[in-house]
Parts: structure tokens; sequence; C-alpha cells
């Protein structure tokens, strides 16, 4: 049986969207994995989003309930940084994944995160290190890309998202689109992520 592995993400403006893509694209690379996108459900207004000049949801990418994550061999989480921290909606939807937590069922499923900030300083590791409480009370397993990503890792000639956490990129005034190098630590991930995965499936 495939490998399922589930990138599961919140995108006001379309930056952690971009990524997901990638680290998609990276996860299927994997031979016996199958990579899918979802949305999470969103807990703003129609108003509110209008004030905030945010594009419309993508209509291709199927929003998850909180139940359907125990069908995955892996999750990657995705989310853009407020305050350092992870989105409100993200932890509402986090929230409703009690039942689940009641009964154990993620419990010792792999699972990664990757995220986008303002600027540089906005919370690209913070995100990621409080964020990895939600994981530790289900008893997943946290999966962070570390090194492995190699010289990328340490690009000073260039402004760049992305920890040993996870991938990441930084939107800026939100014109800032995912630079080439970003994007390439988003498919590593995704590779990287599927490859652990299909391992611990295979040992269960």
């Amino acid at each position: 049986m495939a490998t399922k592995i589930y990138i599961v993400y919140y995108s006001t403006y379309g930056h952690v969207a971009t990524l997901a893509e990638e680290i998609k694209r990276g996860a299927a690379s994997v031979e016996g994995v199958e990579a899918k996108l979802w949305q999470i459900p969103e807990t703003l207004s129609g108003e509110a989003l209008a004030k905030m000049s945010a594009p419309p949801r993508r209509e291709d990418v199927p929003v998850i309930s909180p139940a359907e994550l125990v069908d995955a061999d892996g999750v990657l989480f995705g989310f853009p940084t407020r305050f350092g921290m992870l989105p409100a909606q993200f932890k509402a939807f986090m929230d409703g994944t009690s039942d689940l937590w009641c009964e154990q069922r993620l419990a010792g499923k792999p699972a990664g995160i990757f995220c986008s900030t303002g600027c540089q300083g906005g919370g690209q590791e913070t995100t990621a290190l409080t964020a990895i409480t939600q994981l530790a009370h289900h008893g997943m397993i946290f999966v962070p890309v570390g090194y492995t990503f190699g010289k990328g890792m340490f690009e000073m000639g260039e402004v760049k998202g992305g920890s040993p956490y996870g991938a990441g990129t930084i939107a800026g005034d939100g014109s800032r689109v995912p630079s080439q190098l970003e994007l390439q630590q988003a498919f590593h991930q995704g590779k990287y992520f599927a490859g652990i995965a299909k391992k611990l499936k295979g040992s269960a």
C-alpha cells in the first residue's frame, strides 16, 4: 500500500500555498508515496477577508476535517506566522482534534511544519518551535528538516526563509513571492519527510 502524506495548510495570501505545492512535488517524487494537499477551514468572515484584500480560497484543494487526519501516514502542517506563533485559524483547527487526542488516534504519526513570515526576524523558528506543542500532545513524531538541505541552509547572499525546523518563506509586504532557494528547500522537505514516513510505515 502507498504511503499517504497529507500537506495540510492555511494560506491567507498564497505564500504558504506555494510552498505546499512544492512540498507535495517533493513528497510525490518518492516511489510508493501519495501526496495530497488539504486546506483547513477558514474562521474569518468573507467581509473581513475582503477588507484584508485576501484572494479567494482555492477551489481545487479540499477542506479537511480533523477526523480525516487519521487516514494519513504522515502530515506536514503549513501556516503563516502571527506574532511569532501559528495563526488563530490553525489553532482553532487543532482545538477541534480533541476527540482524536482522547483516543490517541494520531500518536506515532510523523509530522512536520513549514511557514511564512513577514520579515526575517518574524518567527521562522519560533512559529515552528511553539507549534510543536500541538504535535507533542497528540504523541506525533516531529520530523525537522535539520541541515539535510546542505549548503542552502548557509546561504548569506540573499534573503531566505526556512530553518532547521522546516521550509519557510518571507512574504514582506505581500508582494514578495517564494524564491527559488526557498522552493528548493520546500521540495527537499517534502522528499525528506516522505522518505522517513515511508520507512516508519514499513517498519510498523
